[in-house]
């Protein structure tokens, strides 16, 4: 039995879903042959997916979305190296009650990559997404090397809303070692740039922007794009409006203005994680993820286990928070059935307290309905 399942975010880590689900499934038949890959799509917990895979996780000090240093962690097996931006640039790493949807930086994002590189990667999977930042990855370019420039010459202010003062921008300057190495832009997401379903207007609010925040950083943002346009030519147009340029507050355009390939996120995870191998071995497959509704269909981790699952001839449950798809939905995305914590414990707010020892009662549920 493999269990391949994500975070229950804001409760439980993806290992610690593996942990629980193991032994509720060992209380129900002790003998259980269980293996663990606890799996990501890109966003956080990716770096802690790849180190239960036997990744090594490295640490270093770069800056946070205000500027402040904090401690950021990648992994790497090889020459191939898993960066999270959250790690540098995430929701998380704001300060208590504190949202700066118009001044965060993916910086230290820029500075995460500059460590895998010295560390010798020659691969990059570069997993975006629970970012508290909108300025297209422009943090991030100058942390590698670019100059983006306001009308006197100066350094434009971090932060999407900064890029309004954008005059000038050279990547003559981008650190050399970028041309060389496979960089995969690794998302769920594949808004564009700017526009009604750009960064900004559908992924702007959660980070604190008003509507005003949301236009003058939409504008903000396709002024950049001009201003790259100029600079580097008609792909920066074209990357403005590619799949995957709106992930991550932009971030994932300024990962293709460095040559990044886009691939769905849990796809790449899965090959970076040996999910082939392990599903072979296998004779049935355990994902899930909080919550189980309309958005795992399109990109998230269940969904892409449950097909990569289906076309290996094996057959998938999931284990989820809360349950929001019908069979038919759940039918069609390859998940034979799926168990939620409410049908153990139908208060939500005890369910997210209490979720490991809730899980693993599920988890031995499904231990007596598949190997008892």
């Amino acid at each position: 039995m493999l269990i391949a399942a994500d975070k229950f975010k804001g409760s439980l880590t993806a290992v610690q879903v593996a942990e629980r689900v193991t032994a509720g499934l060992r209380r129900a038949v002790p003998t259980a042959e269980v293996e663990a890959l606890p799996v990501a799509d890109g966003g956080d917990g990716t770096v802690d997916a790849a180190v239960a895979a036997g990744f090594e996780r490295r640490e270093v000090r770069v800056a946070g979305p205000l500027g402040d240093e904090v401690t950021a962690a990648f992994a790497l097996r090889g020459d191939t190296a898993v960066v999270e931006m959250a790690e540098a640039s995430g929701l998380q790493r704001l300060p208590a009650g504190v949202l700066a949807p118009l001044t965060a930086s993916t910086h230290g994002s820029g500075e995460l990559l500059r460590a895998a590189l010295d560390a010798g990667a020659r691969t990059i999977v570069f997993g975006v997404g629970g970012s508290a930042t909108t300025d297209g990855g422009a943090g991030m370019l100058t942390a590698l090397g670019a100059r983006l420039l306001d009308a006197d010459g100066e350094p434009v202010a971090p932060g999407g809303g900064g890029l309004a003062d954008l005059a000038t921008a050279d990547l003559s300057g981008l650190d050399p070692r970028l041309a060389e190495v496979d960089l995969v832009l690794a998302s769920d997401v594949d808004n564009p740039l700017t526009g009604p379903k750009g960064a900004p207007a559908v992924y702007g609010p959660q980070k604190g922007a008003s509507p005003d925040d949301v236009a003058t950083l939409d504008a903000a943002l396709a002024h950049y794009a001009k201003v790259l346009e100029a600079a580097v030519g008609p792909r920066a147009a074209e990357h403005a409006s590619a799949p995957g340029a709106g992930a991550a507050g932009g971030i994932g355009y300024g990962a293709l203005l460095l040559g990044a390939r886009f691939r769905a996120g849990i796809e790449v995870m899965l090959d970076v994680l040996g999910f082939a191998p392990a599903v072979e071995r296998a004779d049935l497959v355990i994902t899930g993820e909080g919550s189980l509704d309309e958005q795992t269909l399109h990109g998230k981790a269940p969904a892409g286990v449950a097909a990569a699952a289906r076309a290996a001839g094996k057959e998938v449950v999931a284990v989820c928070g809360r349950l929001a798809l019908a069979p038919e939905a759940l039918g069609r995305a390859g998940i034979r059935r799926a168990y939620p914590l409410t049908d153990e414990e139908p208060d939500v707010a005890v369910c997210i307290a209490d979720a490991g020892p809730i899980l693993e009662r599920v988890a031995e549920r499904i231990g007596r309905d598949f190997l008892v």
